[in-house]
């Protein structure tokens, strides 16, 4: 049985580009579908002549990996820096991306997929997806900065909530805090913000684990392919 989605959708599973920027191709009139002009939230499948910005769309094997990121590596897929990306470290033809974004200077678990679908589902805030960090910060946080960090803290009009904050370990030759960090949203530098905030900058910053994907058995730079049951528990994240 042939499986009509959207258009948009079908392009993101197709591994070409994500379903935002499907759209915003679409709006452009890069997009043809049988020779027609295609439209946003038209239906389509894959027995369709979809053409997307010049090229011819085939459904392709989704492929899953998680990588422990580097330092000195950018989460994108290509860099006008010449900076050496995370697509770089993976041995695939396929065309992936990363699920969300890691800092240049923060190490740590990322996956990377050309499923746009379930890239999706772990990036949206309503889903609720727990990301583990552990950080070295400047000075001793104390108990009331921890409170107000599970409070919740207003920056430029966003509140930052975090779900789990725990001291590991002070450092008093250096003045330094060990602290580990469970937030449920994806936004950028925000574990950077929401200590900087507090006066407690941020000096090293590791993703210890992203849902229930950790990093263990992970040296720096290496990845492995995650199996179906990964897969399939990643998609029950969806609300």
């Amino acid at each position: 049985m042939i499986k009509i989605e959207r258009l948009q959708k079908i392009i993101a599973n197709s591994g070409i580009c994500s379903r935002r920027k499907a759209e915003e191709l679409i709006k452009k009139g890069l997009v043809t579908v049988n020779g027609q002009k295609a439209t946003i939230g038209m239906l389509a499948d894959f027995s369709d002549n979809i053409i997307v910005d010049g090229k011819s769309i085939n459904k392709e094997e989704k492929v899953y990996y998680l990588l422990n990121k580097p330092r000195g590596v950018v989460s994108t897929t290509s860099d006008d820096k010449n900076r050496k990306t995370i697509v770089d470290l993976i041995d695939t033809e396929k065309r992936i991306y990363p699920v969300g974004r890691l800092d240049y200077d923060t190490t740590g678990a990322i996956i990377l997929t050309n499923d746009g679908e379930l890239a999706n589902i772990l990036m949206h805030p309503k889903n609720q997806i727990e990301r583990c960090y552990y950080a070295k910060i400047e000075g001793l946080i104390t108990k009331e900065d921890i409170n107000l960090l599970k409070k919740g803290i207003i920056i430029d009009n966003l509140k930052y909530t975090c779900k789990y904050v725990k001291t590991k370990k002070y450092d008093n030759n250096t003045n330094t805090s060990f602290v580990s960090i469970i937030l449920t949203e994806g936004r950028n530098h925000e574990i950077k913000k929401i200590f900087s905030e507090i006066g407690h900058p941020v000096i090293k910053l590791k993703r210890e684990y992203f849902a229930f994907l950790d990093i263990k058995n992970l040296k720096s730079g290496e990845y492995r392919k995650l199996n179906p049951k990964e897969v399939k528990q990643l998609y029950s994240y969806k609300r």
